[in-house]
């Protein structure tokens, strides 16, 4: 009893300090304080004891006020007079209260910082009580993770690191893993302070991980340290070679570690991996160390390994070399690829091997390798690997190869372009169909259903790839699906009927509209029904995120026929997307209770706290808020009814950091629900925009992940898009304002940081891929800054331009000479928008950008040069007459680019027709700056454009202007340049340069028809075109 009330008193500290001790008197909380201390001195029981150190830990955190300082003081001269005292006990309980809290000496810690050490040394050193050793190892690892950005700290107390590292190993041999756990969490934490003892460290991992006497939990712990290192400090690992050659073996020792079953190869029921195993830990670690150091250093070292394996009599061996080979796909995926074809064709060979586990690991390899590959796998290997799959889908006497076949074939068809499977549909159809029937049967008989559940799968993704080629298969498959949907209603089968749901719908969607009509009807009663009984479900029910997606691919089917079962469809998925999970903040004492909880993710806060969610639902969660968007996207108008209620469900799920596809799904659903939203009038649309504005807002200057980020950031710039000037309020235009300078000037710090990097000792090529990455990933977010712009200034004109003039030094600085490519580029495209939008006054920042956007006309990026030429362009054509001799100047230099040797190479054609529509807009628009007649016919052979679509539509569209008005220039003595335009025509039709709805297409159609009429030059101006041409203009003009 005493003990779980110590345990309710520190949550209690824990979870409502502010409620409870504010509230006791001075005298009260002076007796708890004095209370606590005094029962450590006098309680015997050490589990006891350790209980009330916990609480007065937990006080001790409470009482450090914010600027650091120690509202209980006497808690510090107990830990000094304990540690020194006679009494074990008391030492162990300072040891135990400093281990849980690091910071106990707030403010003061830099004048206590030699005594602190002086006192975990000593306590290290204690040869006669090894519990004081193991406490005082993780009470200094503690410290340095409390500590761990400040530096001079770290390196003034290096040298506890091998008194820690001595702990560790004595402790593993009594059978504590606790300093060993510590040592993870400073690799994983504070990897630089182990870089004085590096190669100690390793060693000592690698020894405890090859001892087999220890647990395998030890071990695992063991090899985490080097597989965390690779991931939190690789550079510094790579320089360690001979370790990493070590603990490959290791991992792959531990990946043979397997047992013999009997039942394994007709188990109907698929366990989870036991994460304990050490064949698990072992493939795990092999994955992330690949990932972690790259294949560069990897696979030369785990190739040999792998190959004795594979040759091994012992199935177990081969089994592992397999596994090794998927785990590694990701990490070595540069390397791999250059033997692929010798990997492939010798893994091939086993799934023939004799043992049906190894046939099994086969087809693992085969499956992860079709999707790390992709899709040049499929390209290279498609005749062998679905010849191969097909035959081991064939090998009824073990259902869980077969089963394992038809996963590899999923993986495979996922990603494969559908060129390339057409012609093996017929082979795939015939063997998916007779292992279907063979299935049903025996699930009648006997109740197995593992096979047909993963065969039906396989169905699902052969016509999604196959689309409209399906259609000859579709009355095959679809009387034994609906079938199955509706008799497979036991408990034991709602995985099956949840995937043939889902393949059902996948079918309709592969086959259209047209051909799934027939079964529309009763597909939708199935589903009715099934919805129906669905307040019945148990919450972890598997049918319900098939269900969902089901529903949302029927609305992309059906369109607006759909939104007369929105009211049945909705309130399930409502309900699913408004599921809370369950969250819980705890300290080190709960998590050792908590470790074997299943479903349980725990993120470490420090301070000895961890924060952790249970993720049980989240998918369906994230499922269900895609399916949303789906339906708001489909229906639009006709979603009306439901965006209030969606709209209150989706904005507070920008703060929901647990699971980035929900943020992200949420952020996209932003602007569609406006789209929806506004049939209802603009008093509506208003009051939906004034709800999500704010939570925008605050969302893009909180969120950490970039991906996400970045996602936030297009949707608020789509979403102003949509609502147009006045959307902002000076609050909000405040509050962005200072958000986004924030990023750029964090932009330009984070470039700063990765230089500083590429100084460090540890710095090699791999290292630089990484910070290529990051580089990557700040200018993607550089260019949503861009688009937050450009949707600011195409809604408020020239009237936000004072407003910008608080960001222009920032973006001045991104378009100076010494600035990376995409800086400038980005750069050019933000002051192209203010030339574009906010004309004539924009001149006003001409010293600025005029002489480095001409400058970037022949810059060596094609980016910069096609951001420079769309400049020009808009200068033309919005800027005024201040910009006219700047488009004189500017032509010499637009021309240079596109008669360049090169201009129209993949990487240059871009930049180049964009110089070709900026001369175009120069000669509409600012016509007295250039001598057009003398341009004309060069504008001419430069036709057509067609990868910049929109340049396309804008230079067609000028050259029905001059064909219109008879321009004796581009028609030519007696119209002797039709022959010459109809050319162009043609092959903008060829390569879809312009839409067919664009208004274009009939001002091209009718320049055609208009030539039509003359019979001699119609014949004339046809002659001269080629097969592909005359057809290109006859579909122009069956088209418009």
């Amino acid at each position: 009893i005493i003990i779980s009330e110590a345990v309710l008193l520190r949550r209690l500290l824990s979870s409502a300090f502010e409620e409870v001790y504010p509230a006791l008197s001075p005298d009260d909380q002076t007796s708890i304080k004095s209370g606590l201390l005094l029962i450590i001195q006098l309680e015997t029981q050490s589990s006891m004891r350790k209980k009330i150190c916990d609480i007065v830990a937990e006080l001790a955190r409470n009482l450090i006020d914010e600027d650091g300082n120690n509202q209980w003081p006497e808690v510090l001269k107990f830990l000094f007079d304990s540690v020194s005292s006679q009494n074990v006990g008391l030492r162990e309980a300072a040891l135990h209260i400093f281990w849980n809290f690091p910071g106990v000496f707030g403010n003061q810690q830099q004048h206590y910082l030699e005594v602190i050490k002086r006192m975990l040394v000593q306590c290290m050193q204690d040869q006669e009580h090894p519990s004081i050793k193991t406490l005082s190892a993780r009470a200094a690892a503690a410290f340095v993770l409390a500590n761990e950005h400040n530096l001079p700290l770290l390196k003034h107390f290096a040298d506890l690191l091998p008194g820690i590292l001595q702990a560790v190993n004595d402790s593993c041999y009594q059978n504590d893993d606790s300093v060993l756990k510590s040592l993870v969490e400073i690799a994983d934490s504070v990897p630089k302070y182990l870089r004085p003892q590096l190669e100690p460290t390793l060693q000592l991992s690698l020894k405890l991980c090859a001892d087999a006497n220890l647990s395998n939990m030890q071990r695992q712990l063991a090899l985490e340290v080097i597989v965390t290192l690779s991931e939190t400090a690789a550079a510094m690992l790579r320089r360690h070679t001979n370790i990493v050659a070590q603990a490959i073996p290791q991992m792959l020792a531990m990946m043979v570690d397997l047992e013999e079953d009997e039942d394994w190869a007709n188990a109907d029921e698929l366990e989870d991996d036991d994460f304990d195993s050490n064949a698990v830990a072992g493939e795990s670690a092999l994955d992330r160390m690949a990932c972690g150091l790259g294949g560069k250093l990897v696979l030369p070292m785990i190739k040999e390994h792998i190959m004795q394996m594979l040759q091994n009599p012992d199935w177990k061996y081969r089994h592992a070399g397999l596994m090794a080979l998927s785990a590694i796909g990701e990490g070595c995926h540069q390397q791999m690829e250059g033997i692929l074809n010798e990997i492939v064709n010798f893994v091939l060979l086993f799934l023939q091997d004799p043992h049906p586990r190894v046939r099994y690991a086969a087809c693992n390899a085969i499956g992860q390798m079709a999707t790390d590959f992709a899709p040049g796998f499929q390209k290279k290997f498609h005749e062998k690997v679905i010849a191969a799959l097909l035959q081991t889908m064939e090998d009824q006497g073990n259902q869980r190869v077969q089963a394992h076949a038809a996963a590899a074939l999923i993986n495979f068809t996922e990603d494969c372009p559908k060129s390339l499977l057409i012609p093996y549909l017929d082979n795939l159809v015939k063997h998916l169909h007779s292992t279907m029937v063979i299935k049903l049967q025996e699930l009648i008989q006997k109740g197995t259903k593992l096979v047909l559940e993963q065969v039906v799968t396989s169905i699902a993704s052969v016509a999604d790839t196959a689309e409209e080629k399906f259609v000859p298969y579709y009355d095959l498959f679809m009387p034994s699906l609906k079938h199955i949907v509706e008799n497979a209603v036991q408990k034991e089968l709602r995985l099956l009927r949840g995937k043939t749901i889902e393949c059902i719908s996948l079918i309709g969607l592969a086959v259209g509209k047209e051909k799934f009509m027939q079964d529309a009807s009763d597909v939708m009663q199935l589903l009715l029904k099934t919805q129906t009984d669905f307040s019945d479900l148990e919450d972890d029910d598997p049918q319900i995120s098939y269900m969902i997606s089901a529903w949302a691919r029927m609305c992309k089917i059906l369109g607006k026929e759909f939104q007369q079962y929105l009211p049945v469809v909705m309130g399930p998925l409502m309900k699913t997307a408004s599921i809370k999970p369950e969250v819980a903040l705890l300290d080190t004492q709960d998590m050792e209770n908590m470790s074997d909880d299943d479903g349980w993710e725990f993120v470490n806060l420090g301070d000895q706290q961890s924060f952790g969610i249970k993720t049980a639902g989240l998918e369906e969660k994230a499922t269900a808020c895609q399916m949303l968007v789906c339906y708001a996207k489909e229906l639009k108008e006709g979603f009306v009814e439901y965006t209030e209620q969606v709209v209150k469900l989706m904005v507070p799920l920008l703060k929901f950091y647990f699971h980035d596809d929900i943020l992200l799904t949420n952020s996209t659903s932003m602007p569609l629900l406006l789209e929806c939203a506004r049939v209802r009038g603009p008093e509506y649309l208003t009051q939906m925009w004034h709800f999500m504005c704010d939570a925008l807002i605050k969302a893009i200057g909180t969120e950490p992940d970039s991906d996400v980020l970045s996602e936030i950031m297009h949707s608020f710039a789509k979403c102003i898009d949509v609502m147009g000037d006045g959307c902002l309020n000076n609050e909000h235009f405040e509050e962005l304002g200072g958000i986004l300078k924030g990023k750029l000037e964090e932009h330009f710090k984070n470039q700063e940081l990765r230089q500083v990097k590429r100084q460090d000792e540890d710095y090699d090529e791999q290292v630089e891929e990484s910070l290529q990455d990051e580089d990557d990933n700040d200018v993607y977010v550089l260019t949503k800054v861009s688009d937050i712009l450009h949707s600011i200034f195409s809604s408020y004109k020239e009237k936000v331009l004072p407003w910008f003039e608080r960001l222009l030094p920032l973006i001045v600085n991104l378009i100076c000479p010494h600035r990376p490519w995409p800086d400038r580029q980005w750069g050019l495209c933000i002051f192209d928008d203010i030339v574009e939008h906010c004309s004539p006054s924009s001149f006003k920042y001409a010293e600025y950008f005029l002489r480095p956007m001409l400058q970037s006309i022949c810059d060596n990026s094609p980016e910069v040069r096609q951001a420079a030429a769309y400049g020009v362009g808009v200068m033309a054509q919005f800027g005024g007459d201040s910009y006219r001799p700047f488009c004189t100047e500017a032509l010499p230099l637009l021309v240079r680019v596109i008669q360049s040797p090169d201009a129209k190479t993949k990487e240059n054609v871009n930049a180049t027709e964009n110089c070709i529509s900026a001369v175009g807009k120069i000669m509409k628009f600012k016509p007295d700056c250039v001598n057009v007649e003398e341009v004309l016919p060069h504008w001419l052979s430069w036709l057509p454009l067609h990868e910049d679509k929109e340049e396309a539509v804008y230079t067609f569209n000028y050259l029905c202007d001059l064909i219109e008005s008879n321009n004796p220039v581009v028609l030519g003595p007696n119209n002797s340049n039709l022959p010459r335009i109809f050319g162009i025509i043609a092959d903008g039709e060829i390569h879809e340069a312009i839409k067919h709805e664009d208004p274009c297409i009939k001002r091209l159609a009718n320049v055609v028809r208009q030539v039509q009429t003359s019979g001699q030059l119609w014949t004339e101006c046809i002659s001269q075109l080629n097969a592909d041409q005359q057809a290109a203009i006859q579909e122009l003009l069956n088209s418009a």
